[in-house]
């Protein structure tokens, strides 16, 4: 397929972006730099709308800005349950899971593990989550990059490596606070181009709105009945509700990008605040990025066709650098790289956090404040570098097969940890031995499981992960005898009473 020119002006538009990036990460350099908890959670001084939205921009990455349009053009809005699955788990993260976060105090997620259980199991869930986000940090590189490379003229190593490089130093520059405002403008951008493709999309149809609606219900590409049944070719919006239910109970719960944001408040009521501002971005957003496929769908259906053999991964950037004039084209591929590099800072930060608490200060010692911002930082470009390396061997091999087998494998670790966060906090009789076999069957019997009854559906393999973490490890919990540990104040039955866990520092 002949590819389109980038041009000099969408250049203009794209640096211009990356330098008001890297302009926030140097604005917050001094107070990033204070002492570990400024570089981590900004010392909880952050307002909870701020927050809120960087909660939106962390979870939503630069693939789900492509691959989220892709799936309404080519089939339906179906997997909207998905977003409406983050507000349904919103009163359940308040009452039950926030609460332990905010009274802990903790910098990482995983040190409720080690106050519940054991040292073990929080190491288990800390690098299991390294792993994962070292690996997604390469991809969200990755993907975005080919999918405009492959229908543009800009070289895919030059784009991997402005958007890593930039992303490794304003975050190492700015720690938490840098992140979290750089989400914020990210996070505007995005939408801002969402809205701005399908206004012009729109305007570009002869019958306008009135086309594209008599278009998506004569071809359903919105929702049907066939969405509701279990056995249709269509995909199953009460399997993807449940599933996603799930799945965001993983990242609400048992990730460090997510969970660090709820220290990012001062009070309870304020991260209250800052997880329902979450939940009505990700409502808002919905509509933006499925009605983004349905207008592409009627645009290439009515006014020309799409090139032989194209790719639809790519058929936002191709809309975009072929419809739209110059600067603004830059500007809204600028828009499918702030999503990534919201992803990728929110992952470098809370990587560098789960090496220094979980590993480096928890085992190795820690030292002075400097001294701690200073291998925080360093861990933030080694791990930067790392995954950048990893997507430009991926643009050079040319193949994502590996890939998707690594992705494969690491993901269905995820899900598990939640079923540990959950089994902790709802039962009293868990303890680590049973954690660690719930975390191994788990995996290993999700593994084998994949497809069973879903053809493959990721969902299907969400719900068995969660739930047989959860009753395995409460069932090897009852069968293995070990010493009563004190959990007070760490589960449901007793969760306004004191902590007496403190934290463990050679």
């Amino acid at each position: 397929m002949e590819t389109v020119g980038f041009g000099f002006w969408n250049w203009v538009a794209l640096i211009l972006y990356l330098l008001l990036m890297l302009a926030i990460g140097a604005f917050f350099t001094k107070r990033a730099g204070k002492d570990t908890e400024s570089f981590f959670t900004a010392s909880g001084r952050l307002p909870a709308w701020v927050v809120g939205f960087s909660i939106y921009a962390t979870t939503l990455s630069a693939i789900t800005f492509m691959s989220t349009p892709e799936k309404s053009f080519l089939t339906d809005w179906s997997y909207i349950a998905g977003n409406i699955a983050i507000v349904a788990i919103i009163p359940l993260l308040i009452y039950f899971y926030i609460p332990f976060f905010k009274k802990l105090r903790v910098t990482s997620a995983y040190e409720y593990l080690e106050a519940r259980f054991n040292p073990a199991v929080r190491v288990i869930g800390s690098l299991l989550f390294v792993l994962f986000h070292l690996g997604r940090i390469a991809i969200v590189i990755y993907l975005p990059t080919l999918a405009i490379t492959a229908v543009s003229d800009i070289n895919p190593y030059v784009v991997a490596s402005l958007v890593g490089v930039l992303c490794i130093i304003y975050t190492f520059l700015g720690g938490f606070e840098g992140v979290v405002w750089s989400d914020f403008i990210q996070g505007v951008i995005l939408l801002g181009g969402a809205l701005v493709i399908i206004i012009m999309g729109i305007s570009h149809i002869d019958g306008g709105l009135s086309t594209i609606v008599h278009d998506a219900v004569e071809n359903k590409k919105l929702i049907s009945a066939d969405n509701w049944k279990f056995n249709a070719a269509a995909a199953a919006i009460p399997i993807i509700f449940l599933g996603s239910i799930f799945n965001n109970l993983q990242q609400y719960t048992a990730s460090q990008d997510v969970v660090q944001r709820y220290q990012a408040s001062e009070s309870l009521k304020e991260t209250s605040q800052s997880i329902w501002t979450n939940g009505v971005l990700a409502l808002i957003s919905a509509p933006l990025f499925y009605g983004m496929g349905t207008v592409l769908y009627a645009f290439y259906t009515h006014n020309v066709a799409l090139p032989d053999d194209f790719n639809t991964s790519s058929i936002v950037p191709y809309f975009i650098l072929t419809e739209m004039p110059p600067f603004v084209a830059g500007l809204l591929i600028a828009a499918i790289f702030a999503a990534a590099q919201s992803t990728i800072s929110s992952s470098l930060n809370s990587i560098a956090a789960c090496l220094s608490v979980d590993i480096k200060q928890r085992f190795f010692g820690k030292k002075d404040e400097k001294s701690e911002v200073r291998f925080a930082r360093l861990a933030t470009v080694v791990v930067g570098l790392l995954g950048m390396l990893v997507s430009l061997y991926l643009i050079a091999a040319d193949s994502s097969d590996v890939w998707d087998l690594f992705l494969l494998i690491t993901g269905l670790f995820g899900v598990p940890i939640a079923g540990i966060f959950a089994v902790g906090i709802f039962t009293k009789r868990t303890h680590g031995i049973g954690v660690i076999i719930g975390i191994i069957v788990a995996v290993v019997a999700s593994y084998f499981l994949q497809g069973i009854g879903g053809a493959g559906s990721p969902f299907y393999t969400s719900i068995l992960a969660f739930m047989i973490a959860f009753i395995v490890a409460y069932i090897a919990s009852v069968i293995i005898p070990t010493p009563q540990k004190d959990i007070s104040g760490l589960t449901i039955y007793d969760k306004h009473t004191a902590v007496t866990y403190q934290r463990k520092v050679k």
